[in-house]
């Protein structure tokens, strides 16, 4: 999976990092970053993802889980999109990062590795 992380960092100017994480928050893949920091990223994403989950609720509709979560900040973007069955994908870029590029070539390493993306919920710490 590595290569393929990698293409998407490389394809769009300013991507800093790219963490594929399970939605318990554990690093699962990683490209341009260490150990350290995508251990992090992976951790605070699971609470992003939560918290989507809490607000989806207040949503009408069947389907109400998180697709896609931006965040601007001072000084760029971070990027959390649902990649397969309870695994994200999470890219962190620079301001000068093209939103629309980046969205897009999400869009399609999802579609491409989704289903490898994919990860079994855990039952009493092990993987189900």
């Amino acid at each position: 999976m590595d290569w393929m992380l990698k293409e998407l960092a490389e394809s769009v100017p300013h991507t800093r990092h790219v963490v594929v994480l399970s939605a318990d928050g554990l690093r699962m893949a990683q490209f341009g970053t260490d150990t350290d920091t995508a251990d992090r990223l992976a951790a605070a994403c699971a609470g992003l993802q939560s918290l989507a989950a809490a607000v989806g609720q207040e949503f009408p509709h069947s389907d109400t889980r998180m697709r896609l979560v931006v965040i601007e900040m001072g000084g760029g973007f971070f990027y959390l999109m649902a990649a397969g069955s309870h695994a994200y994908l999470a890219v962190l870029a620079d301001e000068g990062v093209d939103a629309g590029l980046i969205g897009q070539r999400m869009r399609d390493l999802v579609a491409r590795i989704g289903e490898h993306l994919s990860t079994p919920p855990r039952s009493g710490g092990q993987v189900a």
